[in-house]
């Protein structure tokens, strides 16, 4: 098997890390060339004590390393540091995996095969299982700005009407996507050597949706593989969990979504973007809620508030790409921090 190096980015769940550690460790022990890095974000709770005497305690240590960042510059700035921190030693697979997630037998090697199998795949995501082992969205289509008219609508009637398809998708057998969850994915070194790794902009979300969107305009191919199989407590270190009543998104989130379109698509789209949902909203969705208790018990709450402090016209450092590339400095901090935006 092709050597594959496994990043896990801890922030404040080390005991969930650990029993992810534990499921690799049987990866390990099953055949998989694998060696890893744990990052831990800055947790500042404890977390890399705990860990590196797990680490120490246990023969993962003889095969993973502890990198203990001293600043938290989120989930994409986290893997390029583990990334960058390999340098010339980078192996020709990074799988990227999630702390609050369990890998069923064969997850690893079900995606290795796909990338050994398929030269022009560049990234290939897991199926996500719910805790009941249920399944859990993993494969989706690129956001657009008629989905986001829609969804400053509010209403599923109008997606019908539009003919839009689902976000997510849905398949039985290994094939191509727009894009895979972070949560679990495995990547090709050649490929992010020619588009670069995560663009450090983004603090949390859409930062896959972003790298994957530019995988496939260089011409590579993103796959999803059902085979591989991962059980996934979702929002176990960000606190944003799903619930039957909507939640209200952190700042970022809108901040990440108009960075995400803008680098996409350029400043004319993502300005768009940002229209097309103000138009859903001011015409249908804030009608709706004015007049429906049910519209406003399933609606997010303060989208408004989001949408209008992350603001809707593109400044100039949003249209500006910050990936770094393969053997470039370790340590530098996150753009977004350097902007002041983050």
């Amino acid at each position: 098997m092709t050597e594959i190096l496994v990043v896990i980015v801890n922030y404040r769940t080390a005991s969930l890390t650990e029993k992810c550690l534990e499921a690799v460790a049987r990866e390990r022990a099953a055949g998989a060339d694998l060696s890893a890095i744990l990052v831990d974000g800055c947790s500042g709770d404890g977390s890399v004590p705990q860990l590196r005497a797990f680490l120490e305690a246990s023969d993962i240590g003889d095969w993973t390393e502890l990198l203990a960042l001293d600043f938290n510059g989120g989930f994409g700035w986290a893997n390029n540091q583990a990334m960058l921190h390999r340098g010339d030693q980078l192996p020709p697979y990074i799988y990227l995996l999630n702390p609050d997630a369990e890998i069923e037998p064969g997850a690893i090697s079900a995606l290795a095969q796909v990338l050994d199998d398929h030269s022009d795949v560049a990234a290939v995501g897991s199926q996500l299982l719910e805790v009941d082992g249920s399944k859990s969205a993993s494969a989706f289509r690129f956001p657009s700005v008629r989905n986001e008219f829609v969804r400053g609508a509010q209403t599923s009637a109008l997606r019908r009407l539009l003919a839009l398809r689902p976000s997510t998708i849905e398949i039985a057998q290994a094939g191509p996507v727009d894009w895979v969850t972070g949560a679990s994915v495995m990547l090709r070194r050649d490929a992010l050597r020619q588009t670069g790794l995560f663009d450090d902009g983004f603090f949390l979300y859409f930062e896959e949706v972003e790298l994957m969107q530019r995988l496939r305009q260089a011409g590579w191919c993103v796959w999803s593989e059902p085979a591989s199989r991962v059980k996934h407590i979702g929002g176990a270190s960000t606190g944003i969990e799903e619930s039957l009543r909507p939640r209200a998104r952190p700042a970022y989130w809108y901040r990440s979504r108009k960075r995400y379109f803008t680098l996409a698509r350029g400043r004319t789209y993502g300005l768009c973007a940002n229209l097309a949902w103000l138009f859903g909203y001011a015409l249908i969705g804030l009608p709706r809620l004015l007049l429906s208790s049910a519209s406003r018990s399933r609606a997010v709450p303060k989208e408004l508030d989001g949408m209008s402090k992350a603001g809707f016209w593109i400044r100039s450092d949003e249209a500006q790409r910050s990936a770094p590339s393969i053997g470039g400095a370790f340590g530098n901090l996150p753009s977004w921090s350097r902007d002041g935006h983050g």
